[in-house]
């Protein structure tokens, strides 16, 4: 069930819903319908190893970023 990120055009207001379907979404504040869905960056906990292409705190068996020896 996805959660999505909104902001109210009308009083500015940012709020989250969960949503179903193509419902239509309300502000909580102003009850307005004119808002806009946001970009929004998700969680994830409990990762233990860092994903490709992500900056860690780099090799310390070498010189490079990572490696095969890297864990």
């Amino acid at each position: 069930m996805p959660i999505y990120e909104y902001r109210c055009n009308v009083c500015n207001e940012d709020f989250e819903k969960l949503v179903f379907g193509n419902r239509e979404v309300f502000c909580p504040q102003c009850s307005s319908n004119n808002v806009k869905k946001k970009m929004s960056a998700f969680g994830m906990s409990g990762v233990d190893k860092p994903f490709a292409g992500s900056s860690s705190a780099g090799c310390t068996s070498c010189s490079k970023g990572s490696c095969s020896s890297c864990k």
